[in-house]
């Protein structure tokens, strides 16, 4: 196993799966801890998915360990700490901690944090990362229901969660290519530093920086540097091409949104613009017995069969703060997640077996809910998301979205690149 990584969230692994895949590496990924009887042989990388990113601190670092020590076990080379391209986190972690313990585990000197993934609009410069053109703090970003980032400089934001000492390798030292990289490294570790985050413009710098960090023994970043990584390492695993389609078994199809972001908003006001049949999630109702996980899902199950039903719970902001003020953000967030959970399993056993979820946080509990456990990857339907295919439990083609990521048109575009499992030969 040329990489084994470690992810903080499950719609964050699938992502880096993909930009793995795309790279020619044969990839499985992993929900939740890998068991002792699941077989990882074959595949060039294997990427662990944990609900790890919003965890206290201490809880993220525990279930990190135990997955690396299963990827180590299951021969591992090396290891990758994969977070999100927006450094989704809280002044307390737990990116900082979770890095902190991973490097003591595997006796890395020197690490890099890189986050950014350029393809998705995701940049770092001068240290200070940037979605699309707006900094961080300036982007809707600040406004997460979970962990608001209202500080672009990410050596600040990661020195304020760790003990380490941490620096910055830009942009000029990257463009000098491998040999000027390699050598800032050493003289930043020769400094005492122990953490350097890297600026990233375009993709020509991650593949130098995915070079230049081959053979660290911990990797962390998001998904772009995954790309960068498995560049380098590609010759020496077995050929492998990255589908364009996938065979998906027989049944019918719906959407579960249970992400608050700009960019899943905007795909939910398309579908319904294009008819797509929807039924809004309504947090207060289901507490009060207005609402309910079966009456939705029968909605669902009563739609015509060739229509692809939509529910969703992605309110705006302000509409979300509202919510979380009255019930509480835990307790809200898991009130979505459990009846979004509870809707996909009433949906999979009426023959719902191709199901797109949006949303890091609901993919996780839909998953769980569904007994999925280990994924093959399929094609690419936008950056960072691909349709993924269940190798364990119930077979279920799956698309799993993260809140923030795919054009306005994903609800609608993913189902083109499914074909039925007749036709593929």
């Amino acid at each position: 196993m040329l990489i084994g990584a470690v992810a903080d969230d499950i719609t964050g692994a699938t992502d880096l799966c993909l930009m793995l895949s795309r790279s020619g590496l044969k990839t499985r990924q992993v929900i939740g801890l890998p068991g002792p009887q699941m077989d990882l042989s074959g595949a060039d990388a294997v990427v662990v998915a944990l609900k790890s990113r919003t965890i206290p601190a201490g809880d993220a670092v525990e279930l990190s360990l135990k997955a690396a020590k299963a990827l180590r076990a299951a021969g591992a080379q090396r290891l990758m700490f994969k977070y999100c391209s927006t450094f989704d986190s809280t002044d307390h972690g737990n990116i900082g901690p979770v890095t902190e313990a991973l490097m003591e585990f595997t006796g890395t000197p020197l690490t890099i944090a890189c986050p950014a993934f350029p393809a998705t609009g995701r940049t770092v410069y001068k240290g200070h990362l940037f979605v699309g053109d707006r900094l961080l703090s300036e982007s809707p970003l600040k406004d997460h229901p979970l962990t608001p980032m209202r500080d672009p400089d990410l050596v600040r934001v990661l020195g304020r969660q760790t003990t380490l000492k941490v620096g910055l390798i830009d942009v000029t030292t990257i463009r000098q290519g491998e040999a000027a990289l390699r050598k800032a490294f050493e003289t930043a570790r020769s400094a005492g530093t122990r953490v350097v985050v890297t600026d990233t413009i375009d993709e020509s710098d991650l593949m130098t920086l995915g070079a230049a960090c081959a053979e660290m023994p911990l990797i962390t970043g998001g998904s772009g540097i995954g790309l960068g990584l498995a560049a380098a390492l590609r010759d020496q695993s077995d050929a492998h091409s990255a589908p364009d389609r996938m065979p998906a078994p027989e049944g019918r199809s719906a959407i579960l949104a249970g992400s608050c972001s700009v960019a899943t908003r905007g795909q939910i006001a398309a579908a319904q613009a294009a008819g797509l049949p929807s039924l809004a999630l309504d947090v207060e109702a289901l507490t009060e017995g207005r609402q309910s996980a079966d009456e939705i899902a029968d909605w669902a199950i009563a739609q015509p069969a060739d229509s692809t039903p939509l529910i969703y719970s992605s309110a705006d902001p302000a509409q979300l703060g509202k919510i979380q003020s009255r019930l509480g953000r835990d307790a809200s967030g898991a009130l979505v997640e459990d009846t979004l959970a509870a809707i996909a399993e009433r949906l999979r056993d009426a023959g719902f077996t191709r199901m797109l979820i949006a949303g890091g946080e609901t993919s996780g509990a839909v998953t769980t809910a569904l007994g999925v456990r280990l994924l093959d990857i399929g094609p690419e339907i936008d950056p960072g998301v691909p349709w993924t295919m269940s190798l364990s439990g119930p077979r279920l083609a799956l698309a799993l979205k993260s809140g923030n990521f795919g054009a306005e048109d994903f609800f609608l575009k993913a189902w083109d690149l499914l074909e039925p499992e007749a036709e593929h030969v």
